[in-house]
């Protein structure tokens, strides 16, 4: 008796590309079919600029009221908000592979990476919109680019790109964890110290001794002061340089371990 030998076929060189897209095309669907999900990067921007533009800036900009907060609040706010955005990968994919969505994708006689660089590549979109809802506000209340459109422009690039590389860690948790409320709690964990206990809201000088030993290494002092910078002035190329060099590593570390897991997984 004979057995058949069932091939998959050829694929181009290269065309794992084309399919990352493809389903990176298939995430923005879904959120346009289910627009209720980006509520955390529609509402929450907004929300968290009024609470600590109106409730804080009076205080803390030593008299110089909302409007001189402005400025220096805005550029922080749009770090933390993107950074908080890019959990959203993790728990998505998590919640895909419960559901057993990425089975389906096995199946399927493509790259068996490209389902997981178009989620990441999909997620895209939510950081993008969450800049721009930002940002829109920002400007509704009066803020300006002080250096330049094209370096505001950039600043927003800045933090996109920083947003894709620093995804890789829920990437990887998503892929580790059992469930999704697993990876939202750990990324809770993460998010709120390193964000608040940052530069962001106050002068790192005005913290106390303990807490800026950890704001001078953290990846977010030296993002806010590179939009901080782009878009108001000031010193620009060390905290540029240090944030790349951030992207970089976040990616050179995070990527593989989220690949290598996804692949014990699949």
């Amino acid at each position: 008796m004979s057995t058949a030998v069932i091939e998959r076929p050829k694929t181009r060189p290269f065309a794992w590309v084309q399919q990352s897209l493809t389903l990176a095309w298939r995430n923005i669907v879904r959120i346009r079919q289910n627009p209720e999900a980006l509520a955390d990067v529609t509402f929450q921007p907004i929300i968290f600029l009024a609470l600590f533009l109106f409730v804080f800036g009076g205080a803390i900009s030593q008299g110089a009221g909302w409007r001189g907060y402005l400025p220096v609040l805005l550029p922080g706010l749009l770090v933390q908000t993107v950074v908080f955005a890019t959990m959203g990968t993790g728990v998505g994919l998590n919640d895909d592979f419960a559901k057993g969505v990425f089975d389906r994708f096995r199946s399927l006689p493509i790259a068996r990476i490209s389902p997981l660089i178009g989620a990441v590549l999909g997620d895209a979109v939510r950081y993008s919109l969450s800049i721009i809802v930002l940002m829109a506000s920002g400007f509704v209340l009066g803020f300006r680019f002080q250096n330049g459109i094209g370096n505001g422009l950039l600043g927003m690039l800045i933090v996109l790109l920083f947003a894709l590389s620093m995804c890789w860690i829920w990437v990887w948790l998503g892929l580790k964890l059992k469930t999704a409320q697993g990876v939202q709690g750990i990324a809770f964990l993460v998010m709120f110290p390193l964000t608040f206990g940052s530069n962001i809201f106050v002068p790192a000088d005005t913290l106390p001794g303990f807490l800026q030993a950890f704001v001078k290494i953290s990846p977010i002092t030296y993002l806010v002061d590179t939009e901080r910078a782009l878009m108001g002035g000031g010193a620009l190329q060390k905290p540029l340089l240090i944030t790349l060099a951030w992207m970089v590593g976040l990616v050179a570390i995070f990527a593989p371990l989220a690949i290598r897991a996804y692949r014990r997984r699949t």
